[in-house]
């Protein structure tokens, strides 16, 4: 096994292990559609707004969206040269990622750009928890930052059992638990982010087979990513990138107070370059 340390972060390509977290139920609520353009990195209910980040260079910009008609209220497009990752809205401000830019930008409510911050390592998803910003970078740690500052001010280990939960991406908080998009996966790992443990597992195969693929479909690029708390039922809303739907999705979260984790070995590796 070869285990790549990172800022103290697991790294690396090492071996699958079985689960020791449980797949939670979900029931599949309602489908709406999605900008089949939209690369999509970082997703986010902003009252009755879809605030949606995307990537590809050239291409990655930030969009607001009516959450009734699916209608675009606001875009801002990032310089040609950076490449988009995930969206947090925290207090007056919305902040954007950028992948190896090494670059966060800070926006209004109505996309004038604010400021921009300096990332520590690769930027991948971001949420707020109403205190600190939360974000990923592709290996197996949480950042936490300060919301005003973007100062780190701790970090933890996500781990399945005993093994590191790599390729964490997109995020989203809800009900005190982070959840993580794991990058060329179906699965949505569900975190006690004082801990790092998963405590659950959404698998969510076979929600891309719900739509057709046009003829340059790349399953490797096209992968499910983008998650947002429905703040009215608690509903997760989700897609992936290039994807012409976004599905609601209710989740039986009982098992979430109960779960007791078996010891396990290995990790889930990262897979190649992201793009």
């Amino acid at each position: 096994m070869r285990i790549v340390l990172v800022l103290g972060c697991w790294m690396g390509q090492v071996l699958f292990s079985a689960s020791a977290a449980p797949n939670l139920p979900w029931k599949l609520m309602a489908t709406y559609p999605h900008d089949a353009s939209s690369f999509t990195q970082g997703l986010v209910i902003d009252g009755d707004r879809l605030i949606e980040g995307t990537g590809l260079y050239g291409q990655s910009r930030l969009t607001v969206r009516s959450r009734i008609s699916g209608a675009l209220l606001l875009s801002a497009s990032l310089p040609p040269d950076q490449f988009g990752e995930g969206v947090a809205v925290a207090g007056d401000r919305i902040i954007q990622l950028t992948w190896m830019n090494g670059i966060g930008h800070v926006f209004d409510r109505d996309l004038h750009p604010l400021t921009r911050f300096r990332l520590s390592t690769e930027g991948w998803g971001l949420t707020f928890d109403g205190r600190r910003l939360i974000r990923s970078d592709g290996s197996a740690c949480l950042r936490f930052l300060d919301p005003t500052s973007f100062v780190e001010t701790g970090r933890v280990d996500v781990v399945d059992g005993s093994s590191g939960v790599v390729n964490l991406n997109e995020l989203e908080f809800s009900e005190g638990y982070v959840y993580a998009n794991v990058w060329q996966s179906d699965r949505i790992a569900v975190i006690d982010p004082a801990s790092g443990q998963v405590k659950a597992w959404l698998d969510l195969k076979g929600l891309s087979a719900r739509f057709p693929k046009p003829a340059n479909w790349d399953a490797r690029d096209a992968v499910l990513n983008g998650i947002a708390v429905v703040p009215e039922s608690g509903h997760l809303l989700v897609t992936g990138k290039l994807w012409p739907l976004m599905f609601e999705i209710s989740i039986d979260r009982s098992m979430l107070a109960t779960h007791t984790r078996k010891p396990s070995h290995g990790a889930v590796p990262r897979l190649g370059n992201k793009r």
